[in-house]
């Protein structure tokens, strides 16, 4: 699930006969090509998926990157559920370690955040598996990697700006904090999940999917403006304890991404049309969990 404002439901969408969609000025078809020219992996995802309609379903004709951020992210769940497999950017694939289903809910770290959209829809009871079920947070983070990388790649082709105060960068660096946090709590005081983390095949697909959710964050730093919760979020994976839980599961140091942390000239904000980003929800089935 990503968090995201919809002009028009998905359902109506479906609905819609394309013939109609087309006299409406259908950006279906030229929002495909722009993915398939800027964002190679992104199109990936389009082409991974069986159900076309599905990833259609998300393009936003009114916004600047057309929902393909929101696309990919969704349709990343669907096959996630179809393949029991996380697709990883950049090619290759992971099986779900189901038995991290077994570990300490989610939602017990919520506290060490503050109240914003990403705590309430992804770590209180409810609204997301990924409050009850470590298996849905590492979902949600390989899913918003996909989402950032998309975005990364669409704001710097050609023709294309990805407005003011969007915040494309921020549902990383809250995953990213999420599971950090995650693994400080389980070594400081949930054993049996902290020896689960160090079993080679989970800390093998937690290593594989933090390592490149540190690439996409890493790749995003330069963009301006590209996210408004992103710092304090960064902050807090950063700091030593998560930091050094992480190392051990991951055999290797983490890396803190510093330049997103850097504060963005004024020069470099003006000018850019603004775009809703605002945060909502979106649903996506498998035994009728939300993801």
């Amino acid at each position: 699930m990503r968090l995201k404002l919809r002009s028009i439901s998905f359902a109506a969408l479906l609905c819609m006969p394309l013939a109609a969609a087309a006299g409406a000025g259908d950006c279906r078809p030229g929002a495909i090509e722009r993915l398939r020219a800027s964002a190679p992996e992104g199109f990936a995802v389009y082409q991974a998926i069986k159900d076309k309609k599905f990833f259609l379903g998300w393009i936003s004709c009114g916004e600047a990157q057309l929902g393909l951020p929101t696309a990919v992210h969704e349709s990343v769940h669907y096959i996630t559920a179809e393949l029991d497999a996380f697709p990883l950017v950049h090619g290759g694939q992971l099986k779900r370690p189901h038995e991290v289903s077994a570990f300490f809910a989610p939602q017990l770290i919520a506290g060490k955040f503050k109240a914003n959209e990403f705590v309430t829809t992804y770590l209180r009871p409810g609204s997301a598996s990924s409050a009850t079920d470590f298996l849905y947070l590492l979902d949600e983070l390989n899913a918003y990697t996909h989402d950032l990388n998309t975005a990364v790649n669409l704001s710097r082709s050609p023709g294309v700006d990805h407005g003011d105060e969007v915040d494309h960068r921020d549902g990383l660096a809250a995953l990213m904090a999420f599971t950090a946090l995650y693994a400080e709590r389980a070594e400081q005081s949930e054993p049996a999940t902290w020896r689960g983390l160090l079993e080679p095949r989970v800390a093998r697909t937690v290593s594989e999917l933090w390592g490149r959710a540190e690439t996409v964050m890493a790749s995003s730093c330069g963009i301006a403006n590209f996210g408004t919760e992103d710092k304090s979020l960064i902050h807090q994976f950063c700091q030593s304890g998560p930091q050094a839980s992480l190392r051990k599961i991951l055999g290797r140091a983490p890396v803190c991404p510093t330049a997103c942390l850097k504060s963005t000239p004024v020069a470099a904000l003006e000018g850019k049309p603004r775009v809703d980003m605002t945060p909502t929800g979106s649903l996506r089935g498998n035994s009728a969990r939300r993801f």
